[in-house]
């Protein structure tokens, strides 16, 4: 069975998407955002269950999924972006920055 859409948004606030198939660097994905279909461009290869951004994320601005915040960008994350430990740290847990979203 092929999957038709290849990210998910899980919360009509949330600043990332997340990818439901392995995805190229370079390729458009486009997400509903609360109704609204948005296309990103991404900058890198995105894995199977991982974030890429729907936003600009300034440097210790909260990185929101699920309507909630998961951390904040450790450095800015422009759109298209892979979101993982490299780029935000977590608020999570007792993981402090050592810990990823």
């Amino acid at each position: 069975m092929e999957v038709k859409e290849k990210a998910v948004v899980l919360n009509e606030n949330d600043n990332v998407a997340t990818a439901l198939a392995d995805l190229e660097a370079g390729s458009s994905v486009t997400v509903d955002v609360a109704g609204k279909m948005v296309t990103i461009q991404l900058a890198s290869p995105i894995p199977f269950g991982h974030k890429f951004s729907l936003a600009c994320i300034e440097n210790g601005a909260p990185v929101i999924k699920y309507g909630e915040s998961i951390g904040k960008a450790s450095t800015s994350i422009r759109v298209g972006d892979y979101v993982h430990v490299h780029n935000v740290s977590s608020t999570r847990g007792g993981t402090g920055n050592a810990g990823g979203a």
